[in-house]
Parts: structure tokens; C-alpha cells; sequence
């Protein structure tokens, strides 16, 4: 196998294998930032054996025993010890656990258990919501630090002192990498979601930058959804967020003209619309739906998504709907830019001046001063109004606030008509 073959054979088996070699190291070791070093110990062996003696046929299982046998090694030479052992014991009990490891005979549950015990601790609430984004992606996402940092059009070195900040604050509080209990679950699978979401949309609508759309970034959020949903396939929120990714993303590929320009969802062509991720969404709102448990906010988000892909034409769209559905998202996540939403869609469902008169009980909102959205919206309703001075300077305050330049064109483009 050439040097080239083996390069690309390894990272297709790390895309694969890290988060779950990851997960297992953590539950044996207890703390990420040392499993995360093992992991790359093993990464480090495959890079150097594997050009020579070719591919093994159980790679996870190869990588789990390097990283095992390197974990041994530290014990020996008490690099863990200095750093992990607290209480008499621990040590051999570690050993214990390392040399009873059987990377080829796990089981598939245990292997689930350790995923989602490590998605869980990377998505820790003690964390910042940055942090929270930069230690999944890298830990379960398998992106490198490069990989982030061009993602979020951050700084690498920014990257990186997030994820080594996010370790030493999981240390430090002593985070215990398990499954939360029932009384805590809700609280800490809201921090999940958050970091999933999180990523999504910075990928549907890039905050910065000359793209509109971050495809990479919106198709690693939906995978990490859909391995959550795989491990919590009761949990209508978790299935709701996948619909709510599924169905966003199917109106990519009309979402954007030939040369990157963007097109509003009214002027899309709605036959490139991707019906294999449509069909998807809708079946699974259906099963969240079906657990016979309220929607919650991702939920209601994925049927409001729903309606938009049910409408062939922008006219079919159930605007009456869907102002119900943000009055039913307002009742239990309520935030300015939800009321804003709804403003929106009572304006289409009964009328521009019922949507403006909504609009203008937010403009103090301190949370809206300085989004590009609120003044977008008031220009759309000002101009089915027939005002359309008043509908251009706000169209061209949007694009002033907006950091995205293909958004700016568009509005820069309705502000000039």
C-alpha cells in the first residue's frame, strides 16, 4: 500500500473510529483531555505502521489495543498517576480496567453508552456555548482544530484554546463522563441539542463571511443529530431536531443561484427542493410526534419546517398554521427573535399591517438591536403595504447590520428597487 493509500485509508477510519475510541478511553480513564491524548497516541502508531504492514481488518479494535497499551505504558512511567491519582487504589483499579479491555468483544451497547456518555460531557452546561460547539465537533465530529477554525472563520489558535480551556474546566469541576440521571436528562439533553443547533445554523446562514451557505458545517450537525437520535430513539426532541435539520436542509440546493447569490425562500424553485431529505423529516416529526409526549421547541420548529415543505407553491403555505405553531413555541421558549417569527407569519396569515403592529412592540428590545432580521422583516411588510420608501431604508439598514455578504446583496437589492 503506498504512503498516499494509507493516508487516506486512516483518515477514513478515524472519521469513523475516533469518537467511539474517544468514548471508551474516557470511561476508562475519567477524564477527556486524556483519552482525546491516547487517542491521538494510537492515530500517531497507524500513521507510522500502517504504510508498511497495510490496513488491519478490525481497525477500531487495533486503535482501541495501541491506545490501551499506551495508557499502560503512562501508569508504568506515572505520567497519569501525577495527574489523576487522588484516592489509594485508583491506580490499580485503572490497570484493571485497561488490562480487561476487550476492544473486539464490546458490545454494542456499551459501545452506545460510552458515545453518549461522552457527547453528554463535551455538551456540559458548566461549559460556554463556544466551547461546548469546538470540543464536540472536535471529539465527536473528528474535525481538526484547522478544520473549526475555518468553519467559524475564527482564528486556529482561537480554536484550540477553547478545546484545551474546555478540558481543564471539565477537570477542574470534576464532570462525570456518564448518562445523566432522569432528574438532570431534560437539562442537560436542552445543552445537547443547543450545541447540534448551534452548529446547524451557523451553517444555514453563515453570521460572516462571502458564503451564504456552510454545507459542511449543516451536513456535521445533521450526523451528530441523527447519532443522538440513534442513541435516544424515545426522545421527541432530539428526533424533532433531525426533522428540523432535514427539512431546513432540503431547500439547499434552490437556496442559491449558479454563482452563489442568494435566492429568499418566495423566489425558490421549489422542484429542486430535496425530497429524499423532505420524506425523512416528515416521517421523523411523525415517530416525535407519535411518543404521545408535548412538542417542544425543536419539535414544533421541524412542523413549522413541515409546512413550508408540504406548499408547492409559496401561495399553498399554511401561514395560519404556522402562526400557531410560533403562538405554541412562544408559550414555552419564548425569545424576541420567536416573537419576531410569528410577527412575520401573522403579517402573511392576516395581513402586513397585523404583522407591522407586532413588529413595532419589539423595537426596544435590546436583544433585537443591531439584528439584521428585525428591519428585513418591517421592509417586507412595509412594502405589501405599498410604502416602499419606508420599506427601502429599512431594507438598506438590514444590509448595513448583516456580516454576510451574500445576504447584504440581496437586501442591497430590494433596498435599490
Amino acid at each position: 500500500m503506498s504512503e498516499r493509500d494509507a493516508r487516506r485509508a486512516i483518515d477514513a477510519v478515524w472519521r469513523i473510529e475516533s469518537s467511539r475510541l474517544i468514548a471508551a478511553l474516557a470511561r476508562i480513564t475519567g477524564d477527556v483531555g486524556i483519552a482525546e491524548d491516547l487517542a491521538q497516541d494510537a492515530l500517531l502508531a497507524a500513521l507510522e505502521q500502517w504504510p508498511r504492514s497495510g490496513v488491519p481488518d478490525n481497525p477500531g479494535a487495533w486503535l482501541m489495543a495501541t491506545a490501551k497499551n499506551r495508557a499502560i505504558d503512562r501508569l508504568r512511567h506515572g505520567e497519569m498517576a501525577a495527574r489523576k491519582e487522588e484516592e489509594l487504589g485508583r491506580e490499580v483499579e485503572l490497570r484493571a480496567r485497561l488490562t480487561e479491555l476487550d476492544p473486539a468483544e464490546a458490545a454494542a451497547d456499551e459501545i452506545d453508552d460510552d458515545l453518549l456518555s461522552l457527547i453528554f460531557t463535551a455538551c456540559h452546561p458548566v461549559l460556554a456555548t463556544e466551547a461546548r460547539v469546538a470540543l464536540t465537533l472536535r471529539l465527536i465530529g473528528s474535525l481538526t482544530t484547522t478544520e473549526i477554525a475555518r468553519a467559524f472563520l475564527v482564528k486556529e489558535s482561537t480554536v484550540a484554546q477553547r478545546i484545551v480551556r474546555a478540558k481543564r474546566t471539565l477537570a477542574e469541576a470534576r464532570v462525570p463522563i456518564e448518562v445523566p440521571g432522569p432528574a438532570e436528562r431534560e437539562q442537560r439533553l436542552a445543552s445537547v441539542l443547543e450545541v447540534i443547533y448551534a452548529i446547524f445554523n451557523e451553517g444555514y446562514a453563515a453570521s460572516a463571511g462571502e458564503e451564504w451557505i456552510r454545507a459542511d458545517l449543516c451536513e456535521e450537525a445533521m450526523r451528530l443529530g441523527r447519532v443522538l437520535a440513534g442513541l435516544m430513539p424515545r426522545e421527541p426532541e432530539a428526533l424533532g431536531l433531525v426533522a428540523l435539520t432535514e427539512l431546513t436542509a432540503a431547500r439547499f440546493p434552490a437556496r442559491t443561484g449558479p454563482g452563489g447569490e442568494a435566492i429568499p425562500l418566495p423566489d425558490q424553485d421549489r422542484a429542486r427542493w430535496d425530497l429524499v431529505l423532505i420524506g425523512r423529516g416528515l416521517k421523523g416529526l411523525e415517530r416525535a410526534e407519535s411518543l404521545g409526549r408535548p412538542l417542544g421547541p425543536y419539535a414544533l420548529q421541524a412542523a413549522i419546517a413541515a409546512c413550508h415543505s408540504r406548499a408547492r407553491t409559496p401561495e399553498q403555505t399554511d401561514w395560519e398554521r404556522i402562526a400557531a405553531l410560533y403562538d405554541a413555541l412562544d408559550s414555552i421558549a419564548g425569545s424576541p427573535v420567536v416573537r419576531l417569527n410569528r410577527a412575520v407569519a401573522v403579517g402573511m396569515a392576516f395581513g402586513p399591517a397585523a404583522g407591522l403592529e407586532l413588529l413595532d412592540g419589539l423595537a426596544d428590545e435590546p436583544a433585537l438591536r443591531g439584528y439584521h432580521l428585525l428591519p428585513a422583516a418591517r421592509g417586507e411588510l412595509l412594502e405589501r403595504l405599498g410604502r416602499e420608501e419606508e420599506a427601502a431604508l429599512e431594507f438598506s439598514r438590514a444590509a448595513e447590520l448583516t456580516g454576510n455578504a451574500r445576504e447584504r446583496e440581496v437586501l442591497e437589492a430590494r433596498a435599490a428597487l
